[in-house]
């Protein structure tokens, strides 16, 4: 994403929240424009540490109730644990997309395909058929091993 379409984005998803009277404080408004301009699937920690430098004062605290703020308000989703530690990552949205999760490091890739969004309304009409759930959201994750893994176990195994 290029600067300029990131702060497209920011102004639009800033627009979003105000149009729902949320009030944007300047830890919100850097705590999204980190999410928007970082694809590295941050947990809190890491969003925390990324930002600590244009905000000093800010609290774990505040980075965890804005990202449910968010969440709250579909402009990021909370991806399952993929750490040893169980915490959380998180993804801005703006750009509907799938995860390819690694079994083996956590690592998570986003997954762009134009045809997510009937895949994920098929997935939710399934659902809707098969257990009579009222469907309110969903998120699709694939899970595997990534290259790198995949390659580290080859030449573990001695087939390169």
């Amino acid at each position: 994403m290029t600067e300029e379409s990131a702060a497209q984005t920011l102004a639009a998803v800033i627009a979003k929240l105000k149009s729902r009277n949320i009030r944007i404080t300047p830890q919100r408004e850097v705590i999204l424009n980190y999410l928007i301009t970082h694809h590295n699937h941050p947990d809190v920690e890491t969003i925390y540490q990324g930002i600590a430098d244009q905000l000093p004062n800010l609290s774990v605290a505040t980075v965890y109730n804005t990202l449910k703020l968010f969440i709250d308000n579909d402009i990021i989703i909370e991806l399952p644990s993929t750490d040893k530690d169980g915490s959380l990552h998180y993804d801005f949205f703006g750009v509907p997309h799938f995860h390819a999760i690694c079994e083996n490091c956590g690592k998570i890739t986003d997954v762009f395909a134009d045809e997510y969004s009937a895949i994920n309304k098929q997935v939710a009409q399934l659902t809707r058929q098969q257990t009579n759930y009222q469907v309110t959201n969903s998120h699709l994750e694939v899970y595997g091993l990534c290259p790198e893994c995949r390659q580290k176990l080859n030449l573990q195994k001695g087939t390169g």
